[in-house]
């Protein structure tokens, strides 16, 4: 008896204990890390872990991005912004992928890095944020895609 719950235990955990971290990073890790991070979780978080952080992180995430992200259904409510020595100290990234701060990125051996050029929609118009917001969810979902096969 214990031994068949030990091993249904087992199998509901594999999926979880198998899965890809990506750590996402911008420089304050106010939006764009965030949104990347929120929209893997989202869409992947069964099999992806995600975490975001940033090289200068804000005091707090972007209220205009929550706004943006709210609009796709996603609650950014509780995300703190955190440094990539907090994010690193909590998982070793399998991937890491930089936004505008590739210079700042730690070197993580064996972590394939990769770098979107996006710009910071900060403080630009809510149009600007939800382009940039669209953005980051394609490449997000083509991100997923390409660790699923």
């Amino acid at each position: 008896m214990h031994e068949d719950v030990r091993d249904a235990v087992a199998c509901l955990l594999k999926p979880f204990l198998t899965r890809k971290t990506i750590l996402f990073v911008c420089r304050e890790n106010a939006c764009r890390s965030q949104m990347a991070a929120a929209f893997t979780q989202y869409l992947a978080g069964d099999k992806i872990e995600a975490l975001s952080s940033g090289s200068e992180p804000a005091d707090k995430i972007n209220p205009d991005m929550a706004k943006a992200m709210q609009e796709k259904g996603i609650d950014m409510a509780f995300r703190k912004t955190r440094s990539l020595n907090q994010a690193v100290s909590e998982s070793q990234p399998d991937i890491i992928v930089t936004m505008g701060c590739s210079e700042e990125c730690p070197v993580i051996p064996g972590a394939q890095i990769q770098d979107w050029d996006l710009p910071d929609p900060a403080g630009k118009s809510m149009e600007f944020m939800r382009n940039v917001r669209d953005g980051i969810e394609n490449r997000v979902k083509g991100l997923i895609n390409n660790i699923s096969n």
